[in-house]
């Protein structure tokens, strides 16, 4: 299917709410004296990036996301000596290895999870952990029946397959993300789901911006509002999405 179109970071910081609860989790479970670098992997518009400055009074940042948007949005939480770029994280390239990586609902939109945990490996010293949280097996998965029974209707469907859409996420369980975590060469690994139910304050945006935006990018904008109508009609009240997060913890060996 066609990409994502560039992300609207702006939108995205305002209802990306329950990301940063997922984040403040996140790094919690990552011990850190504040000298080190750590990657942020897929920084978003910044939250995690946020809280990464913070805990590294003495250290340094590297926020990395695909959308040159939330690249330049990250750059507003960056200190001079932090560090931002653009890349596809399965073709990332680091001038040297980092101490720690931390990534936040992100893991989920790249399919190769092979490719992309070799390129983590590759960006860690020997010894250094990876920490992250994004959606696995059984994510939002009643959302999706819903919004999917409306997009096979017309006047959705027509344009959807015109786009060759298919859904971008790959939904990975605990048991074959360790697998593949050894495979690239850490250690230590253990991986679990984690159910989370979220209730956005405002649904229509949130579907916008985040869970419908690859159905929106593959529509025509006078069909935009119609499908969020019909999606938000369908699922009723009150708008409760059951999200299931992945959480992997492991050390480069």
């Amino acid at each position: 299917m066609p990409p994502v179109k560039e992300w609207d970071a702006a939108s995205y910081q305002r209802v990306s709410v329950p990301h940063e609860e997922w984040a403040a989790a996140l790094i919690e479970r990552l011990p850190l004296s504040g000298s080190e670098t750590v990657l942020d992997a897929g920084c978003g518009s910044g939250r995690v990036t946020r809280m990464l400055v913070e805990r590294l009074p003495q250290g340094r940042v590297i926020a990395v996301d695909g959308s040159a948007a939330m690249v330049e949005k990250v750059g507003e939480v960056l200190r001079p000596g932090d560090a931002s770029f653009v890349s596809d994280l399965t073709a990332l390239e680091l001038d040297r290895p980092v101490d720690a990586i931390v990534s936040s609902a992100v893991f989920h939109w790249i399919p190769d999870h092979d490719a992309l945990f070799a390129r983590m490996r590759a960006a860690l010293k020997e010894g250094g952990r990876i920490e992250a949280q994004f959606g696995g097996k059984g994510n939002i998965d009643e959302f999706r029946r819903i919004s999917g029974e409306v997009a096979v209707r017309e006047p959705y469907a027509a344009h959807l397959r015109a786009a060759g859409f298919e859904e971008p996420w790959f939904y990975a369980d605990a048991e074959e993300t360790e697998e593949r975590l050894r495979a690239a060469d850490f250690g230590e690994v253990k991986a679990w789901l984690q159910p989370w139910d979220v209730v956005p304050p405002d649904p229509r945006e949130f579907m916008r911006t985040l869970i419908l935006k690859p159905h929106i990018d593959s529509l025509p904008p006078e069909l935009h509002e119609q499908l969020l109508d019909e999606v938000e009609a369908a699922v009723g009240e009150p708008f409760n999405l059951r999200y299931v997060r992945l959480n992997i913890s492991a050390v480069a060996a």
